[in-house]
């Protein structure tokens, strides 16, 4: 059986007269986290849109676990934990409400997923928050909560759009170390991010999309190579994407 828990195949997407995304292709491996990365507007958004079912494509395919995306979209969202940019939530619910909600619509076991949901509250130290209305929640108290209602169903594929959004150190840190560990005991985690230092340490495949195409894809060291140098993340995507070196970014607003 393929380790393959999420594909997209060829896929191109157009709004209006604006090329979004032009046949791209990337594949998401069980036991891995994947980098999605691209400068503002290269496509990133659209294609983690298209993967999970919330925009069609114009042309290609999404599959995950299997299932054609367009096709099977139920069996397809079973395997799915999503955590779009911004942590959409339902301001006049609880965090318990959420995860409860969560649960009936996964057809959760109530009692299997109360006991979840409580290491979820604890574990993102929400317990004390866990009755007050979400719309009196912190930026990074809503981000918490998303992905806790993400994982609560364990699914195989997770799906993260800018997931460190509004968190603090502390969170950063502990949401690093289950992404890790998810991937370590056999899920697989895609991953978008603007902040290249903390995909370097968590990703152990990318790819690197710009003007909605694959300009550059696999592990680091294969990143260094087809950029044709070395270098930590940062320059690595500066080389390919065409953007200035950071370092000299620094010594021109300095004048040095």
């Amino acid at each position: 059986m393929s380790n393959v828990l999420a594909r997209l195949e060829r896929v191109s997407k157009s709004f209006g007269e604006r090329r979004a995304l032009r046949e791209l292709s990337l594949e998401v491996r069980a036991g891995e986290v994947f980098g999605l990365l691209g400068p503002n507007g290269a496509g990133k958004t659209t294609a983690v849109r298209i993967l999970c079912g919330l925009l069609a494509p114009d042309a290609g395919q999404a599959v995950i676990d299997g299932h054609d995306v367009a096709r099977e979209p139920i069996a397809a969202r079973r395997a799915l934990g999503y955590v779009p940019d911004g942590a959409p939530l339902y301001a006049n619910l609880s965090a318990d409400e959420h995860l409860r909600l969560v649960a009936a619509l996964h057809g959760l076991d109530p009692a299997e997923s109360a006991r979840e949901a409580e290491r979820l509250l604890a574990g993102f130290e929400l317990v004390e928050h866990r009755a007050r209305a979400v719309g009196a929640y912190s930026r990074g108290m809503r981000q918490k909560l998303a992905i806790a209602c993400a994982l609560l169903p364990r699914p195989r594929l997770l799906v993260l759009d800018e997931p460190l959004t509004g968190l603090d150190a502390p969170s950063t840190a502990t949401l690093k170390e289950v992404l890790r560990l998810w991937a370590d005991r056999g899920g697989a985690v895609l991953y978008t991010s603007h902040l290249l230092d903390v995909v370097e340490r968590v990703c152990d495949r990318m790819v690197v999309v710009d003007g909605g195409e694959c300009i550059a894809a696999g592990s680091l060291d294969e990143l260094r190579a087809q950029s044709g140098g070395a270098g930590p993340l940062e320059q690595v995507f500066a080389r390919l994407t065409h953007a200035e070196d950071p370092v000299a970014t620094a010594r021109r607003i300095l004048g040095q």
